[in-house]
């Protein structure tokens, strides 16, 4: 059964598995501070009906005294250890849900998680899943305090007095009509107000962490009204939710507790008439005081009951999200060969891809080239299982992906993109992702081999120098050569270069070129194109045009027999006269 289809209980209690003890210890602990918290109303009932009735001295009173100092601080100490046992339990189920959440994230499409905003993602799994502590820790053992209390205090108003008791409960039932007025639409105004609230941090998120290009592109007033009307919707479904509930709120809040407008004026005429002694009379007065507030206290908790259940419900949502299925055990490959196989691919409904069929050899270059949307990168991010085809085959050596776990794809296949991630680490860690385990001297030699050796002991602290969040210390074709210096330490037998030097400058990319020579030694070598200069010696160069392969074969056939591959030679030409006439 998918999340999204279970109740918000049955989801909690799914990744409450490894804390069930604490939960449940937290609702006992719970129960026997509130069978406490009834001591000091029976105690105080006592000491006045002994009084009313004249039948009383000094230790009757202190001894009763301490009686209902002693409930009192019973019920602290269990309501104390309740809170305290919830909370860790909290903990851990907000533990176990990042945990879910980040090990779904790595079996997902590699593609759905590109396509995602990343603030969508550090929203949910940091600032939203953190919003469940309090409710986590406090519903539990709280709401149970809240129920039981009143329920033990009421069986106990009725063996003074049933009448009074149902007169005093008869306000209750009233302030709950209203309750039901305000939890009309509640869910779904609440999730407005959610989805607003996540919409102003994802916006903030993504306004911070583009100030730079904001800054450099004089965008400001202009991200900043994205950031401003996401701000705004969140104060006005917030104003919203709030004029439509607190009317209904607010009338339940001053009716519920006024059990004493019933009790006071019937109570009285029964001790008038004789019904009721003066003793039971206050008792119930007392009793009556107390027996609706916990009850209100526990309707507080409304908001956080919506906050949750539509907290959980996203997280459902997230972790319903279609996984690639593959398999746990290594499959046996032949060769290093890609083959697609009438292969066809869809972005939503829109498909990118038709009935592509191509075989990429082992120990060649095969490059893709066409014009802007064709199909391209998809082909890559295909043969890297960031996305499954939606029918015919891609094979790895004679083998159907579908039938190679994700883990043995990604050691096999190195995936080298213009827009690598470096992560806030050295240089050396940096580099080290390609193999976890490997030596300095490793290192420093895939570094020599990438090109980048030379800058990087140029740096203040060389192979410790921290490369700043996403890189941000470096240039663009310097974090370029680190990637490509990362790649050749992984040393897998295909290689992936996708645009690898679209963005790089003509001094660069002679860098780069050269450290792609060293990294595809003895491997196959699939390069999407984007400067045609670079692809000239493949061994085959496929043709793209809106998902189709229009032609295919050498540098010098294609010029002479493919018109689309001559159009865009000729405007590569063109772009790079044209630098040239610039430069001088």
């Amino acid at each position: 059964m998918k999340n999204s289809n279970k109740s918000t209980l049955h989801q909690l209690f799914g990744f409450a598995d490894s804390c069930r003890g604490l939960l449940f210890s937290s609702v006992l602990f719970a129960v026997l501070g509130a069978g406490f918290g009834i001591i000091p109303y029976i105690a105080v009932s006592r000491i006045i009906i002994r009084i009313c009735s004249g039948d009383y001295g000094l230790r009757h009173v202190i001894m009763m005294a301490l009686i209902a100092l002693s409930g009192y601080l019973l019920q602290l100490c269990f309501s104390t250890v309740s809170t305290v046992r919830s909370h860790r339990a909290a903990f851990t189920i907000l533990k176990n849900i990042r945990t879910a959440l980040i090990k779904k994230l790595s079996r997902v499409p590699m593609g759905f998680v590109i396509d995602t905003p990343s603030g969508k993602f550090k929203t949910m799994i940091v600032d939203t899943v953190e919003k469940l502590e309090l409710p986590l820790a406090h519903m539990i053992p709280e709401l149970t305090a809240n129920i039981m209390i009143p329920v033990l205090m009421l069986v106990y108003f009725m063996l003074l007095d049933w009448r009074l008791a149902l007169i005093a409960f008869a306000t209750f039932p009233i302030g709950m009509l209203c309750y039901m007025g305000m939890m009309r639409d509640y869910e779904k105004r609440y999730a407005k107000v959610l989805s607003a609230a996540k919409a102003m941090d994802a916006a903030t998120v993504e306004y911070i962490g583009g100030i730079e290009v904001v800054k450099a592109f004089n965008q400001s007033s202009s991200s900043y009204r994205k950031y401003a009307d996401a701000a705004e919707e969140n104060e006005k479904f917030k104003s919203e939710w709030f004029r439509k509930t607190n009317p209904y709120y607010a009338a339940g809040l001053a009716i519920a507790p006024s059990s004493l407008l019933g009790v006071l004026p019937v109570g009285s005429l029964f001790y008038i008439n004789g019904s009721i002694s003066a003793g039971d009379f206050i008792s119930c007065i007392i009793l009556s005081l107390g027996l609706i507030a916990p009850l209100i206290q526990a309707l507080r908790y409304t908001d956080s009951f919506a906050m949750v259940d539509s907290t959980v419900k996203e997280i459902g949502k997230l972790l319903d999200t279609k996984e690639l299925k593959r398999p746990e055990e290594p499959a046996k490959l032949e060769g290093e060969r890609v083959e697609f196989s009438q292969v066809c691919f869809a972005y939503d409904d829109m498909e990118v891809l038709h009935n592509l069929s191509f075989t990429a050899e082992a120990n060649e270059m095969t490059a893709f080239v066409g014009p802007s949307g064709s199909g391209k990168s998809t082909v890559a991010r295909l043969i890297a299982s960031f996305w499954e085809a939606g029918s015919g085959t891609v094979k790895i050596g004679g083998t159907d992906v579908r039938n190679m776990p994700l883990s043995q794809i990604m050691e096999y296949v190195a995936y080298v993109s213009q827009d690598n991630y470096l992560f806030h680490l050295s240089v050396r860690e940096n580099i080290r992702l390609g193999k976890p385990d490997a030596a300095d001297g490793e290192i420093e030699e895939a570094a020599e081999k990438a090109s980048c050796h030379d800058f990087i002991t140029s740096l203040p602290k060389g192979y410790d120098t921290v490369v700043g969040d996403s890189g941000s210390n470096l240039s663009g074709g310097e974090r370029q050569r680190i990637a490509i210096a990362r790649a050749i330490l992984k040393d897998s037998p295909i290689v992936i270069l996708d645009e690898a030097t679209a963005f790089t400058d003509p001094e660069n990319e002679s860098v780069i070129q050269r450290s792609i020579s060293k990294l595809v030694e003895g491997k196959t070598l699939i390069v999407i194109a984007h400067r045609l200069s670079t692809i000239m010696k493949a061994d085959k160069i496929i043709v793209m045009n809106k998902g189709n392969k229009e032609a295919e074969g050498t540098h010098s056939k294609l010029i002479e027999n493919c018109s689309l591959y001559r159009d865009l030679w000729n405007a590569h030409i063109s772009t790079i006269d044209t630098k040239e006439v610039m430069s001088a």
